[in-house]
């Protein structure tokens, strides 16, 4: 499972340094090069329900089987594709891949290990694995790109994926499915089309002088549809992909709103330290990639270390400490930028960002699991990574389209892009304070 989370943590972040020799391959610029990136975030996201719901109703280890299928075939499409629309279609694939095999791979661990101590490391593991990937990804991306070219940074995954099955094949033990319950395929595609089609709004509103200035606007009308569409479908769907009682926990929903806004502040903080390296400090690939190392190696010691003091602190001041982080990670990068200082200036904020993702994910990650069962295991695990991808992709789609719009022209991208990441790392505190673990689960967790 972890080598599994390894791979789908590192295809969301190893393709920002391989951008420009991608770009130059197909000869397309940055606003459709956005694509290669969200296009996959979004997909998986937004399936990431679907893919939860299926598990528990068709059994955790089929899904497993077939997400993990897909995903490593797509790697292979995008490894060979012959051109961009290609690539960017065998992307989508990736992210549909992701959506069925990571709840079920993370719904295994919750369900293998009792609430408590024991599944605190495990998550926290879980976590360690996943945050390692993500900045790794920088660091995989930079040397294949610069000695073995971009195509490898999809294809390199292909043998693991085949290891990946092999194990799941072995390991995971067969589950007798739940019944013909019916699944909400319509609300899924609906959640999907929403945030893709947001994403295509803001993206077309930062072209300057485009030839199709009705694009944005009607992009973002659709998006407010899908929206409309969705909560009108869930209401009235028989078996709704997310149950009303999973909504009527106040501290998971809480804790899935957090992380939307907190991922959105970490997802834009790689973008921009990937930009900056290369656009402001001129750094190639490779030594673009090397410089994220500590990032890397911060990372997992502070997934490591947080177990520890969440059972001391208890949830909610370790997700409050998180996002302070972050939020003084993300002032950091803005200033520097702004004061124009060199690469490894950065380095501290990209400690305190190791920190933010440590320790408010973890935290975030465990209410939003806790108090569930064998049938509603999946689907909690597939909401929560659903908040953490969306919020992630669309964080990156509105700060960096912010940032970078000829609308701010004058004031420095990195700024602008840093100040709607602050904004939203504000509610997220707010929501955070509000949110109160079980007595039950508190005791659990402090007595480990």
């Amino acid at each position: 499972m972890a080598t599994l989370q390894f791979l789908v943590a590192v295809d969301v972040t190893v393709v920002n340094v391989a951008l420009p020799s991608i770009g130059a391959r197909f000869g397309v610029g940055g606003h459709a090069l956005a694509w290669v990136v969200v296009g996959y975030t979004i997909t998986g996201g937004g399936l990431l329900m679907l893919g939860g719901r299926l598990g528990d109703v068709v059994g955790r280890r089929r899904v497993l089987l077939l997400g993990t299928a897909l995903f490593g075939a797509a790697s292979l499409a995008a490894g060979l594709a012959p051109s961009f629309g290609l690539l960017v279609a065998a992307r989508l694939a990736q992210g549909a891949g992701e959506a069925l095999a990571l709840p079920a791979a993370m719904a295994v661990i919750v369900l293998m290990f009792p609430e408590g101590p024991l599944r605190s490391r495990a998550l926290s593991v879980w976590a360690a694995v996943a945050s390692g990937g993500l900045v790794l990804g920088f660091v995989v991306s930079g040397v294949v790109t610069e000695w073995l070219g971009w195509r490898w940074i999809f294809l390199v995954s292909v043998p693991f994926v085949v290891l990946v099955l092999a194990g799941v094949a072995a390991l995971v033990p067969r589950q007798r499915p739940a019944g013909r319950t019916p699944v909400d395929v319509p609300g899924a595609l609906l959640l999907t089309a929403g945030p893709l089609l947001f994403t295509l709004g803001v993206v077309e509103a930062g072209r300057a002088g485009g030839a199709r200035p009705w694009a944005a606007p009607a992009a973002l009308a659709g998006a407010a549809v899908a929206g409309a569409l969705f909560a009108a479908v869930e209401r009235r769907a028989r078996n709704p992909l997310v149950p009303p009682g999973l909504l009527r926990n106040r501290p998971r929903v809480l804790a899935n709103l957090a992380t939307a806004l907190l991922s959105a502040a970490l997802s834009t903080s790689f973008l921009l330290f990937a930009y900056y390296l290369q656009d402001r400090w001129g750094a190639g690939p490779l030594r673009a990639g090397l410089t994220m190392v500590p990032l890397a190696v911060c990372l997992i010691a502070a997934s490591v270390l947080v177990p520890r003091l969440l059972r001391r602190w208890g949830p909610r001041a370790c997700v409050l400490a998180g996002i302070g982080f972050t939020a003084l990670a993300m002032a950091w990068i803005g200033l520097g930028a702004r004061l124009g200082v060199c690469g490894p200036a950065l380095i501290p904020a990209m400690v305190l960002v190791a920190a933010g993702m440590g320790f408010g994910l973890v935290a975030l990650q465990y209410v939003a699991v806790s108090g569930v069962t064998g049938e509603d295991a999946g689907i909690a695990s597939g909401v929560q990574r659903a908040a953490d991808q969306l919020g992630g992709a669309t964080g990156v789609a509105v700060c960096v389209g912010v940032g970078f719009a000829p609308a701010v022209h004058g004031v420095d991208p990195y700024l602008a892009g840093s100040v709607p990441a602050l904004a939203g790392l504000a509610v997220a505190a707010v929501l955070a304070w509000r949110i109160s673990v079980p007595d039950a689960v508190t005791g659990q967790v402090a007595d480990g």
